[in-house]
């Protein structure tokens, strides 16, 4: 490395935030940290340590000012000589980042690096934030933002619960080959449609699978939502409702998609209310 930074300076540091010990040890807080996983980067930026960053992951596309920052790869297949070239002082990363080699490598090289728990449900968004304050010294902000974040998440929940006749959402991930990958039961999409106030259409299966025809049918959808996605993952309309089974269902004959970023609709960070009531707008708009 052209250099050691203060971290690297520091005994016992290898997968310190691992074992558990508080990032308030350090004499100062940890410099030059990258962020792996949207929702982590969105967290550390709305705690005021966005000059701390000095690289991200793919999935950290908010906001429009970390783009300027060096890319390190897709969370999920991560190359450690690309996150060490940037000599981080600290990798903080969703619970997904791997693959499982990549992070030992990192570990081994001297990086402290804090895993933030998943959260697939808004219940786990305020655990989030506080993992991440934890890790960047900065408990006192964590709690605000925490506070201010479950606050929204309340109102969200009062207005979800208020929904009499819910809409069934089947929320599509991928369309190809003529099949349907849906989210299932303790998915993010799930998540997000309940605290919409939509009911999940897609049961009896757990996380993203492909549907039967016959299942899309019974599922019954009377909203298709998808991410909002450009490229070789995009599904245009047409094709959608071309759909044999689609075709068959409320939301095939009515063509009512629903489509919004998938950072915000899926991500589970300080978003999540902004994206569950833009979720609710398009829902139900007579409501609005």
């Amino acid at each position: 490395m052209a250099r050691l930074t203060y971290a690297r300076l520091q005994a016992g540091l290898i997968g310190c935030l691992g074992l558990g010990l508080a990032a308030s040890a350090f004499a100062e807080p940890l410099q030059r940290v990258i962020t792996l996983g949207g929702s982590v980067t969105e967290i550390a930026v709305a705690l005021g340590a966005e000059a701390r960053l000095v690289a991200r992951d793919t999935t950290s596309n908010y906001p429009d000012s970390i783009l300027a920052l060096p890319d390190v790869g897709y969370i999920r297949a991560l190359s450690p000589e690309g996150v060490l070239a940037q000599d981080p002082g600290l990798v903080v990363a969703e619970g997904d980042a791997g693959p499982p080699e990549a992070v030992e490598v990192l570990k081994a090289a001297g990086v402290p690096f804090a895993l933030v728990p998943e959260a697939t449900t808004p219940e786990g968004v305020t655990a989030k934030i506080t993992a991440v304050a934890a890790a960047l010294d900065l408990a006192p902000e964590g709690e605000k933002l925490a506070a201010q974040v479950e606050a929204d998440l309340a109102k969200a929940r009062t207005r979800a619960e208020a929904v009499t006749g819910k809409k069934r959402v089947l929320f599509i991930l991928s369309l190809q080959g003529g099949r349907i990958m849906a989210g299932g039961e303790g998915t993010e999409a799930e998540g997000i449609i309940a605290l919409s106030g939509g009911a999940n259409a897609a049961t009896g299966f757990s996380g993203y699978k492909q549907m039967t025809d016959e299942a899309v049918i019974a599922a019954a959808p009377d909203v298709v939502l998808m991410m909002d996605r450009e490229g070789d993952l995009a599904v245009a309309d047409a094709d959608l409702w071309a759909h044999p089974a689609l075709a068959l269902t409320s939301a095939g004959r009515s063509q009512k998609v629903i489509r919004m970023d998938g950072m915000l609709l899926l991500g589970f960070g300080p978003r999540t209310p902004q994206a569950a009531a833009a979720l609710y707008d398009a829902l139900y708009p007579a409501a609005g």
